[in-house]
């Protein structure tokens, strides 16, 4: 079911801009320090896990897994606020970086992308190998939020006791319209250099045959928008006939109805990464789903408080609670 939001932004951050740029500007000198570990995937990749601690032999602590947004990482702020929120819960937490997310180029071709839930299957599913009794949940931010509800819905029997999905881009064409407007094209550029600047590294490290990474390297060098870079790269790597084809098999905003355990989704009408329109227009949620909808928020912002010198990161704080209920 769709609900308005609690929150209410700062007095004095009620731009989306500023709540966008300035929560990562806050946390650019926050420190976590995370145990890195190695996860061999079934098609000779890896992936990279970053855990607040590592399990005991014992343990009963829930497990919190976290996924990243584009480009992202545990460095990311959102990650490190997160990932601190649940260690202050004296939960466990993890960060699954998607590939090549983690600072070491992934082997294969293929790239992660907003449709790919198969290393999040296969993570999930060692996790429970791993550690059969303890409880489990998830949250997924942005890019991450999208591969998340796809996996929830594509695997109803999974095994999280909740989830929650952070401004995630549920309606991909329309996401991708929205960002090639406006001061949005700031991020957009900011966001497509990391793209590039990764595709170039696997360049360099032979990865993809010589014809194609001679015709991918000419490509690089016109390409501006993420619909440029999802037709010209992500498309073709990955299997999809074209930067549509590629949107229309993985926006989470068509298959919500098939996630079955509990799960909160928050939007703010303000992001200025998303579009309202697509990302809402949904005839129905199910029970199961609580779809909160904020005034304001920008992109995994969601700063309040009236002490500019301590400013509360409210994500942080209402994602637990949620999860704790379930946990």
């Amino acid at each position: 079911m769709f609900t308005e939001s609690q929150f209410t932004p700062a007095w004095w951050l009620r731009n989306a801009h500023c709540q966008t740029i300035i929560a990562k500007w806050l946390r650019s000198k926050k420190q976590l320090s995370t145990n890195i570990e190695t996860l061999e995937l079934p098609d000779g990749d890896f992936i990279d896990l970053a855990w607040t601690e590592k399990p005991t032999p014992n343990e009963t602590r829930p497990i919190v897994v976290v996924l990243h947004g584009l480009e992202g990482s545990v460095n990311s702020h959102y990650a490190k606020g997160m990932l601190a929120a649940i260690k202050e819960k004296n939960w466990l937490g993890v960060l699954m970086h998607f590939r090549g997310c983690s600072g070491r180029i992934n082997r294969m071709a293929r790239s992660y992308h907003s449709g790919d839930t198969q290393d999040v299957s296969f993570f999930s599913q060692f996790l429970k190998n791993k550690y059969p009794t303890l409880p489990m949940s998830i949250i997924g931010f942005s890019l991450g939020g999208n591969v998340l509800a796809r996996y929830l819905a594509d695997e109803p029997e999974n095994h999280y006791q909740s989830a929650t999905i952070i401004c995630a881009p549920l309606h991909l064409a329309s996401c991708s319209k929205r960002i090639d407007q406006g001061f949005s094209r700031i991020y957009q550029k900011y966001l497509v250099g990391m793209l590039k600047d990764s595709v170039k590294d696997k360049i360099s490290s032979n990865i993809f045959s010589s014809p194609f990474a001679d015709k991918l390297s000419e490509k690089l060098v016109k390409i501006k928008t993420i619909w440029q870079f999802d037709q010209q790269v992500t498309a073709p790597i990955n299997g999809f006939k074209s930067a549509e084809d590629y949107y229309q098999q993985a926006s989470g905003r068509f298959i919500l109805d098939k996630i079955k355990q509990p799960c909160l989704i928050i939007h703010s009408n303000d992001d200025p990464f998303l579009c309202n329109k697509h990302t809402l227009d949904i005839s129905s949620i199910p029970n199961n789903i609580c779809f909160e909808v904020s005034k304001k928020g920008g992109h995994v912002g969601f700063i309040n408080g009236n002490n500019p010198f301590r400013p509360n990161f409210w994500l942080e704080q209402r994602v637990p609670t949620f999860l704790e209920q379930h946990l």
